[in-house]
């Protein structure tokens, strides 16, 4: 009885400590929201108050009209699936490679391949940027994803992931005839599920909200993507509207919120069994 009793308490002492750092997160997209269902005149009127009087719904329609919201989200769409479809395949087999293969200068190789993660992004753009121009991909889909097919970080995640899975595993299968993909897929991927899903969630969001790389390699809107028309919505001729502003933000941003909430529960479960040891 006291001992649940205790664990009641325990938790409602976690909840009292945790909620008001939830609202304090979801505070900027309340006034997001609420923003987007005002008018021009009441988003700068102190004495209008946060809710709006009359919810303009038709901020919405009208954001998505001034740009071609709709191609830009098929564009984030591709984009983002086709970096993060390819970066699971490279950290995967080249994670394998630095884990449980032995070759010349392993350690060697590693070292230099984790200098991708010691650089910002930013201090290699020229490089990808005259890379991309002499491969022609100038002004397309592929300029967005080429120079993101493999990842460092994520390469690093899934070795440490890999080192943790007990040997004797890949030993047995290979009593059963398994070679390498074969180990690979049927013993150390289900086992390090947890990181794989971790590292896409971080990449996901990672490329989903790029902005400087698709501004740099773009410059038709047949080929944006969703924070290059927002980027351009708010640098607008005639200034800034804030009220579809925020609206096209909510755009951008709920196909995200959507996907978290959905899968919210294997994202925890992710992180929580995702640490490096």
């Amino acid at each position: 009885m006291f001992k649940r009793l205790r664990l009641g308490l325990a938790k409602g002492w976690l909840h009292f400590v945790l909620l008001p750092l939830a609202l304090l997160w979801i505070s900027p997209m309340i006034w997001i929201v609420l923003t987007s269902l005002k008018t021009r005149v009441e988003v700068f009127d102190t004495t209008a108050g946060l809710l709006p009087k009359i919810a303009q719904w038709s901020n919405y329609p009208a954001a998505l009209s001034i740009a071609p919201f709709g191609r830009y989200l098929i564009n984030s769409v591709l984009v983002t699936g086709g970096i993060i479809s390819a970066q699971l395949i490279t950290i995967t087999l080249a994670a394998y490679a630095f884990a449980r293969l032995r070759f010349p200068c392993k350690d060697l190789i590693f070292g230099l391949f984790l200098m991708q993660v010691m650089f910002p992004i930013y201090a290699i753009f020229l490089t990808n940027f005259v890379t991309i121009r002499e491969l022609g991909l100038m002004n397309s889909l592929w300029a967005l994803m080429v120079p993101f097919v493999a990842s460092g970080y994520g390469t690093f995640m899934l070795r440490q992931a890999f080192r943790q899975v007990p040997a004797e595993l890949a030993d047995a299968a290979k009593l059963d005839g398994c070679g390498h993909f074969s180990t690979l897929w049927h013993v150390y991927l289900p086992l390090v599920k947890p990181t794989l899903i971790a590292f896409a969630i971080i990449s996901v969001v990672t490329h989903w909200n790029d902005y400087m790389w698709p501004l740099l390699v773009t410059n038709s809107e047949s080929v944006r993507t969703l924070p290059i028309g927002l980027g351009l919505l708010a640098k607008a001729d005639s200034g800034a509207d804030w009220t579809r502003l925020m609206a096209a933000t909510v755009v951008v941003v709920s196909p995200l919120l959507v996907f978290f909430v959905i899968f919210q529960r294997r994202f925890v479960d992710s992180f929580m069994h995702a640490g490096i040891k």
